[in-house]
């Protein structure tokens, strides 16, 4: 096990060229796997419920849930809507948790945070693994893992502030677009990943035996369990290398103690943002699948999206009321004067726009897989244009499994170029810019969207929303990067860490209200209408945006 160093003064140049790089880039080659992982965990349920759905048409006998449902078959997009709350449920809890691990650091250490974070990680990948080798398990059990995957959401929150306190300030933008940059590559790897990954024995015998169905008049054999269990020795190599390679730093270990002390704190600090996140996801479960709450439980789309928007503040708002009440009073006095930042206009004015990049990209990644298939994969028209009472399958598919992991790849790496144009141009008018492309792009996925739907050769129309969707994801990218430049020019420094923290977790939410959204549409029969009310609140953005900071004689210019 590393050693806390005696001493840190990474300004030192001295100090940081006999002893501290060293130290820095040996945690920092941990940490950036460590957090790859965490997000290829927290978004992989939009694969899986992608493959679920294509073994449930080829097999209805096979993870034919009926939860909620009266103990009836879900049919057609219901079916699909159904499995697009598994990864709306991992977002919401990913991005509750990134509350209590904006703290995690200064209260458990380093070291001890990144090591139970992948320890945690390790539940929902064998979880998942093992329930998905039984076609009847429950629904319910899915959802369970699917929450206790919010953990990898959350550790970006506490991989970042880890990894700032390693590097002097005129590294930390490198070391921290390697770390976020890379981190979020992870979406990227397990879309290429799982669908090469599920189609053998990769674990052999002890792996379980694939589900077969048909599809395309062909019997096909997939180990949907791979999309779990291949992550489990990754985790277990990475969890040895964090115990014994990295470390704490010597200004948190009086607050985190001896080992076991500080993994107290840090599971007493993830129940209490579990604690939060399961607020948010028994609603969403009592308005979705019960006839607890009449009045807004109707199957119409406009109540479905009141009830998918009212979860965010059902989640974050427990959340913070029990980091500040059941919080060692240290923690608690730190909270008293990092609040002040609610009472400031601009917090919220960067939330709304943080949201629009982040959670863009997190929550297109999760609802992409889905999307892709119920569009291009079936036909819902005859010849004649008239809408068929089911939806067929398209005989002539493209296999979007090629292609899914491109996207989000994109808006990975173009993430730094946002903020390297940001630092040359402004942050403000790079996402000004950005944010009209966005527009533009948006509404365009929209119209292919439709075109498909309405057509009988829906596969003529896979590659301009293909390309337009990649589009889409590398303006997230950039604009993530240039709104993530702007609050330290906008904040004083002892509140634009308090800020990041904040905008960064409810941007998160995009991975729960993206495929929650997505799936409501898809149910009502028509997708492209999520796709115009997203190009709706972008445009409110660009009028946000040129209001406070881009504008001649904006009130904060940046």
């Amino acid at each position: 096990m590393a050693r806390t160093p005696e001493t840190w003064e990474v300004e030192d140049e001295t100090f940081w060229n006999a002893t501290g790089k060293k130290i820095a880039y040996r945690n920092l080659v941990v940490s950036i796997p460590n957090l790859l992982c965490g997000f290829a965990i927290w978004i992989y349920w939009g694969m899986i419920a992608k493959y679920l759905i294509t073994i449930h048409a080829g097999n209805p006998e096979l993870f034919n849930f009926t939860f909620g449902n009266n103990g009836q078959p879900y049919e057609g997009g219901a079916y699909a809507a159904l499995l697009l709350t598994l990864p709306a449920v991992a977002g919401l809890v990913g991005a509750t948790m990134r509350i209590p691990n904006s703290f995690m650091v200064a209260i458990t250490g380093g070291r001890n945070a990144k090591f139970m974070t992948t320890v945690l990680l390790m539940i929902p990948a064998l979880g998942a693994g093992i329930a998905l080798q039984n076609p009847d398990t429950p629904f319910w059990l899915l959802i369970i893992y699917a929450a206790l995957s919010g953990v990898g959401g959350g550790a970006f929150a506490s991989s970042m502030s880890n990894i700032s306190f390693f590097f002097p300030k005129r590294m930390q933008g490198l070391a921290l677009g390697l770390n976020a940059g890379i981190g979020n590559l992870g979406v990227s790897v397990m879309q290429f990943v799982i669908p090469w990954i599920i189609t053998f024995p990769l674990f052999g015998s002890l792996g379980g035996d694939p589900q077969v169905f048909i599809q395309n008049a062909t019997e096909k054999h997939l180990w949907i369990q791979n999309s779990g269990l291949f992550w489990v020795p990754i985790l277990a190599f990475l969890i040895v290398a964090a115990f014994l390679l990295m470390c704490n730093l010597p200004q948190h270990q009086k607050a985190c103690g001896s080992t076991p002390v500080a993994v107290g704190k840090f599971l007493w600090l993830s129940i209490l943002g579990f604690a939060g996140g399961a607020a948010g996801v028994g609603l969403l479960m009592l308005q979705k699948f019960s006839d607890v709450l009449p009045t807004f439980t109707s199957n119409a789309p406009i109540n479905e999206l009141i009830w998918t928007f009212a979860m965010v503040p059902m989640a974050v708002v427990p959340t913070l009321l029990l980091m500040r009440y059941l919080t060692p009073k240290a923690t608690r006095d730190n909270l008293k004067g990092q609040f002040v930042i609610f009472k400031k206009k601009h917090n919220w004015v960067m939330t709304w726009l943080y949201v629009m990049t982040f959670g863009s990209f997190i929550g297109y990644a999760s609802a992409f897989p889905v999307l892709i298939d119920q569009v291009f994969g079936k036909i819902y028209v005859d010849s004649a244009g008239n809408p068929l009472a089911q939806s067929i399958a398209n005989p002539n598919a493209p296999i979007t499994a090629n292609f899914i992991f491109l996207g989000a790849g994109v808006g990975a790496l173009l993430r730094p170029i946002g903020g390297w144009l940001a630092d040359k141009w402004g942050g403000a008018r790079v996402t000004q810019w950005d944010t009209w492309i966005m527009v533009a792009a948006t509404i365009a996925a929209g119209y292919f969207t439709y075109q498909a739907r309405s057509s009988v050769t829906p596969e003529t129309y896979f590659v301009p929303f293909l390309l337009t969707f990649i589009l889409l994801f590398a303006t997230t990218g950039i604009g993530n990067g240039s709104t993530f430049r702007m609050i330290p020019f906008i904040f004083t420094k002892d509140l634009a860490g308090p800020v990041l923290g904040f905008t960064s977790a409810i941007a998160a939410y995009g991975a729960y209200l993206i495929p929650k959204v997505i799936g409501t549409q898809i149910q009502a029969g028509t997708p492209e209408y999520a796709l115009y009310g997203f190009a709706a609140y972008y445009a409110s953005c660009l009028g946000v945006n040129w209001w406070f900071y881009a504008r001649k004689n904006a009130e904060i210019p940046c």
